[in-house]
């Protein structure tokens, strides 16, 4: 299983604006008539149901939406680049190169923008003035927005069995499920979650057998972090313990396991959970209650249930105290459910438009930069190359008030001004 990819997401170029003019009979000098160029695609992320794990992004890394169309005469507006849609299993957190949280998607159907397409450019037409009848020049599209993410997939179970290395986590599992995990007479047989579902009254649970946590894991021991974030979402917890060992080592057991999910996140020690006092059927019945009442004696487990994964002893008694405590989990969670309205929701990460005068100027080692995202936006869709657009750009950047910050703060002749990625000499 997979739980952790990180891919390159790559929104769609805006297309280029349209310099044309009207060409028709018995209309010799036609004003310009050329249409906008058309944004590029978004990215979108969305989860479903229908994936169990990042393993298709194990040979892909790199997801690029379609460019929008440049502007045609006629007026003609390009069509836009539609949207690329990833899809990403249910329980997947989305994170920046930074480890910023971008999303957590917990909902069937739930969906974020990661990147947003580049704006298109606007044709000749939106130049003409009473000053410039004839605008020879249109804007170029904008790039989309690209950016590397990490995926992490924290698996959605109801039932989360957690306990020391050798427990018989897995052969519980299989017990109670049709699941058939490897099982085997040492530790760390179980080097990633396996899943089942396990038939309840009126209804089905999913449990998860997490691999086994050492002292440490939550610092990253034996792979601690990645087990320990499976346990992030289970609504109740079920500590195999092997009491074969005797009562001082099954106390100590638990006392491991509760350590490190404290450490993680403390809230995982006061999720509903129980004890499972498994292998008793290496043990008499003497030892069997003396380790019995040791773990009774502890305050916090809703019950403790002896049973065996391998003769099946007791394991009714066990199913009817999990579906007593889902059943109660489920009503509190729907108790405190969201309205449907919540659960597609889309996160926008661009900010809003802003006004072309909103700039800033700071001075750098190599000159000056100027910061503003309506200005870079500007800057970014003009063809420089084209006198006529150049000599325009400067016309707006004058009314804007750039020229006289920069000289405010000590800009002078030559000096080197940064507007996006682009670079410009100061006259």
């Amino acid at each position: 299983m997979l739980d952790r990819a990180s891919i390159c997401v790559r929104a769609g170029h805006g297309g280029d604006g349209s310099v044309s003019f009207r060409r028709e009979k018995y209309v010799p000098k036609g004003g310009p008539d050329g249409g906008d160029g058309a944004p590029g695609g978004d990215v979108v992320l969305v989860a479903t149901r229908q994936l169990q794990d990042l393993s298709h992004f194990r040979h892909r890394h790199h997801f690029k939406a379609p460019a929008g169309c440049p502007g045609r005469g006629g007026g003609r507006r390009g069509a836009e680049g539609a949207a690329l849609e990833v899809e990403v299993p249910v329980g997947t957190e989305v994170r920046d190169e930074q480890g910023a949280l971008l999303a957590d998607l917990v909902h069937e159907g739930a969906r974020v923008l990661v990147a947003r397409g580049g704006e298109g450019g606007r044709g000749n037409t939106c130049f003409k003035s009473s000053r410039r009848q004839a605008p020879r020049f249109a804007e170029k599209g904008l790039p989309g927005e690209e950016r590397w993410l990490t995926l992490t997939l924290k698996l959605l179970a109801d039932i989360g069995l957690v306990g020391l290395p050798n427990a018989g986590k897995s052969s519980l599992l299989a017990a109670l499920t049709r699941a058939r995990p490897r099982v085997a007479a040492y530790p760390f047989t179980t080097l990633e979650p396996n899943l089942g579902v396990l038939e309840l009254d009126e209804a089905r649970a999913v449990i998860a057998d997490i691999p086994g946590l050492i002292d440490g894991a939550s610092g990253g021991a034996g792979l601690g972090h990645r087990f320990l974030a499976h346990v992030e979402r289970t609504s109740v917890l079920v500590y195999v313990v092997d009491g074969s060992e005797g009562a001082a080592a099954a106390l100590d057991a638990v006392e491991t396991v509760r350590r490190e999910l404290d450490a993680f996140a403390a809230a995982l020690t006061e999720r509903p959970s129980l004890i499972a006092l498994n292998k008793t059927d290496l043990m008499d019945g003497t030892a069997r209650d003396e380790v019995a009442r040791a773990l009774g004696a502890l305050a916090w487990p809703r019950a403790v249930v002896a049973v065996s994964a391998t003769s099946g002893e007791h394991l009714e008694a066990l199913v009817a105290e999990l579906d007593a405590l889902v059943a109660a989990s489920r009503r509190e969670v729907a108790a405190a459910a969201r309205p449907a309205a919540d659960v597609a929701t889309t996160a926008v990460l661009h900010p809003g438009a802003e006004r072309l005068e909103a700039f800033t100027v700071s001075r750098e080692a190599a000159g000056f930069r100027v910061r503003g995202i309506a200005l870079e936006r500007l800057v970014g869709k003009a063809d420089i190359e084209n006198p006529e657009a150049l000599a325009y750009l400067q016309e707006v950047i004058e009314r804007a008030g750039l020229n006289a910050a920069l000289r405010r703060a000590g800009a002078e002749p030559g000096d080197t001004v940064f507007v996006g990625e682009r670079e410009f000499e100061f006259a």
